[in-house]
């Protein structure tokens, strides 16, 4: 990932296209919110129109999980190879044809269509994610302050809007078919307008996916091979091999299996859980999210002042007693009470962790790709097993396995300490990433980013 060796200052030409590109991401995250979750609002209409149980409901949703699985791991070595902006593109033309079947399956009540529709948007949503990320973490080097809590405060945001719009379309009895293509043209329409502008600053598509691995011997110069007997391994693949960067995925994916599992089955655990209709339990979604958004407002207030560590700590066991909370009151006013608690604690963290996989510069795009391929993967994989398990446990019961998934998180997040990169490192990931880059020359200048 190229950046520059010291942030920019206001006088830099490239000031305002970073701003441009800040306030681009920021409303793609919003977007990419408003899409993966507004239409899980409506998950009691397209059960019903589907003629399936809970528990089926749960084992079709595996089927978006599949395709995650399938394309997740390519992402980084696609990002690097085919640029940022490329790679948006697909993402967005593939949800847009994904989501467009999805609805004829729930229009039609033709469940072979509805499967394909959610194979098809677990294959292409990594690729929005991964890249909407990367980009994020490299604008925070430009600037020189954290701004990724304020990125993922655009996606609760955007969940607000879909799960009030998905209220409003239950209460007038809207069919869930209309509900979903809306949203589906605002977002595409959205999304033409923001990928030029949210990628000014990626990198060019590069063909060098290639790093030295052998810790005992300088790594070979460009364009010259690798000394006989050395290893050399693929970018994206030697960052599976690191410890920190798979400790940091676990962060994620608990942190996204929260969150995940929120949007998917809070509407249904409230309606089934306390026998109230299914805008009050749009509503008590809409609760959750606006909890974990205003915490990531601050969330740059609280890193300047805690650190990553503690913010991090308490986030955990926030989550943890809302959950608990959520899972075993038997009064809708202490379960809401709990919803609060947990939406305060799944906020952070996202950006934390991911701020955390890009400390490094030269390795921030294979390192993104991983923590992104588990919370890939949590986010489509976790809730269909929980709606499963909701079914022999019901469905407040069965959320409270997060909490093991939170204690996992918990004992990995030491993992999300500041990472020191050398100067060496800095120069080389500002100069040596492609060959047409305005990157600035490398200085001792830039600081770990919190």
């Amino acid at each position: 990932m190229t950046t520059p060796a010291r942030p920019l200052t206001p006088s830099d030409p490239r000031w305002t296209t970073a701003q441009r590109q800040r306030w681009s991401l920021i409303i793609m995250f919003g977007l990419f919110g408003l899409l993966a979750t507004s239409w899980m609002g409506r998950l009691p209409s397209i059960r019903d129109a589907l003629n399936i149980s809970t528990a089926q409901l749960g084992a079709l949703l595996i089927v978006g999980a599949v395709g995650s699985l399938l394309s997740v791991t390519l992402a980084g070595a696609i990002i690097m190879r085919y640029g940022s902006r490329t790679v948006l593109w697909f993402g967005a033309w593939g949800a847009l044809t994904a989501m467009i079947i999805l609805a004829a399956g729930v229009f039609t009540g033709f469940m072979p269509l509805f499967i394909v529709g959610l194979l098809l948007n677990g294959l292409f949503a990594p690729y929005t994610n991964t890249t909407i990320n990367l980009e994020g973490a490299r604008i925070e080097k430009y600037l020189g302050f954290s701004v990724l809590p304020h990125m993922h405060a655009a996606f609760p945001v955007g969940a607000a809007l879909g799960s009030a719009f998905a209220a409003a379309t239950a209460a007038l009895n809207i069919d869930a078919t209309w509900h979903i293509l809306t949203v589906v043209t605002v977002v595409a329409i959205a999304r033409v307008l923001l990928i030029n502008p949210g990628t000014a600053l990626a990198d060019p598509p590069s063909k060098r996916t290639v790093v030295h691995v052998d810790t005992e011997a300088p790594a070979p110069a460009h364009g010259q091979a690798a000394p006989i007997g050395k290893k050399v391994r693929p970018a994206a693949l030697a960052a599976w091999l690191e410890p920190r960067t798979l400790a940091i995925g676990l962060v994620l994916f608990a942190a996204t299996m929260s969150e995940g599992a929120a949007g998917n089955w809070l509407n249904i655990g409230v309606v089934d859980g306390f026998g109230v209709g299914e805008s009050v339990g749009a509503l008590a979604y809409g609760t959750f999210v606006v909890s974990m958004l205003s915490v990531r407002l601050l969330g740059v207030q609280l890193l300047r002042r805690f650190g990553r560590l503690p913010v991090l700590y308490v986030s955990g066991a926030t989550a943890v007693a809302g959950l608990v909370a959520f899972g075993l009151s038997p009064l809708l006013p202490l379960a809401w009470l709990g919803i609060i608690l947990w939406g305060m604690g799944a906020a952070m963290a996202w950006p934390v962790a991911m701020a955390a996989s890009a400390d490094d510069p030269a390795k921030a795009a294979a390192r993104v790709s991983v923590t992104s391929s588990f919370a890939s993967v949590a986010m489509l994989g976790a809730p269909p097993v929980l709606g499963l398990l909701a079914h022999s446990w019901g469905v407040r019961q069965a959320l409270l396995i997060i909490v093991a998934a939170l204690a996992v998180s918990l004992a990995a997040t030491r993992a999300a300490r500041e990472e020191t990169v050398d100067n060496e490192t800095l120069a080389d990931s500002s100069s040596d990433s492609n060959d047409g880059s305005d990157a600035t020359p490398a200085t001792p200048a830039l600081l770990p980013v919190r």
